[in-house]
């Protein structure tokens, strides 16, 4: 008896990376800003992060998601 667990393969499609990759350089323009004393553009830089979650989430529904017809996954 085999327990195999189907690999639900979220955080693999270009919806996942592309919200990850502008969430993080949200955080590291932040982090650089705040320790340049740039107050204005580490507020800029923290309002990148919840515009990569809502972008994530956009091309998600266009198709672009784990589910979605235009993600192709690629074999291990």
């Amino acid at each position: 008896m085999t327990n195999t667990i189907a690999d639900p393969g979220h955080g693999h499609s270009p919806a996942a990376w592309v919200a990850v990759i502008i969430m993080l350089l949200g955080f590291s323009l932040g982090t650089l800003f705040f320790c340049v004393e740039q107050p204005p553009l580490v507020w800029a830089s923290v309002a990148l992060i919840p515009i990569g979650a809502i972008v994530g989430w956009i091309l998600a529904k266009a198709g672009y998601g784990v589910k979605g017809p235009k993600y192709q996954p690629k074999g291990h």
